[in-house]
């Protein structure tokens, strides 16, 4: 899942386009002689849209920016490593790194986990909102696959305990 600080900026959208959503619904049900009245249905003649195809459109639109903005995150499978993110507010990116391919896992630093390719690259994970499970579950699978982590903890340090509960895939 992503981290809450990537999903702040679709839920801000998503709780504009309910605000401007029910000013529609307020206006429609004001007096006639009040400004919101007469913004909402006496202008509504004079528009190229009309007041309630603009918030349909806008709470649509948002209520698809929180589910992608839900979307971002790492899938570990049986046969490797799924990345998904969001590029550019609308190109979804989704990157596949298969066991064989990956290299050396790299744990070190606070922010990202990366990933050392048999090509010589190096790809990095998107953040998630819980790195800290994300660095041992791909260091215990690392552990049973013979990859290389550089980073993380000892060995000896892991609950094994723990880690048998979860679902990898």
């Amino acid at each position: 899942m992503a981290p809450v600080s990537a999903r702040v900026p679709s839920l801000v959208y998503l709780l504009v386009a309910l605000c401007v959503s029910a000013f529609v619904l307020i206006g429609e049900q004001a007096s006639s002689g009040t400004w919101a009245f007469h913004y909402v249905v006496e202008m509504d003649v004079r528009r190229m849209m009309s007041i309630h195809t603009f918030a349909i459109i806008l709470v649509v639109s948002s209520l698809s920016s929180v589910v992608r903005a839900s979307m971002r995150g790492v899938r570990i499978y049986s046969d490797g490593v799924e990345a998904r993110d969001v590029l550019n507010f609308i190109v979804p990116k989704l990157k596949r790194y298969r066991w064989p391919q990956i290299e050396q896992i790299v744990l070190e630093g606070s922010q990202h986990i990366s990933l050392d390719l048999w090509d010589g690259s190096r790809a990095y994970l998107p953040a998630v909102s819980d790195r800290a499970l994300l660095a041992s579950t791909l260091e215990h699978i690392a552990r049973a696959r013979a990859i290389p982590v550089r980073g993380g903890t000892a060995p000896d340090d892991l609950d094994d305990a723990d880690r048998d509960e979860l679902e990898y895939g």
